[in-house]
């Protein structure tokens, strides 16, 4: 399946996940905020929630500062 990441396409394999999709992107223990067709996706529903063909996904990283 071909889903867009921060307007890059990505392809990964068929019924993937969100969790799957951090893991592929090396973002596991990082503080993320995903959104998926301008949904907010939260954390506890990762490995529940199923991705789909053509699905726009931002992912953005907490940055912190001082």
């Amino acid at each position: 399946m071909e889903i867009l990441v921060n307007e890059k396409k990505i392809t990964l394999p068929k019924h993937s996940n969100v969790q799957d999709l951090i893991n592929y992107l090396r973002y596991q223990n990082q503080r993320i905020a995903v959104e998926i067709n301008e949904s907010i996706i939260p954390k506890s529903n990762y490995s529940s929630f199923k991705l789909h063909d053509k699905d726009q996904i931002e992912i953005i990283k907490a940055v912190g500062g001082g």
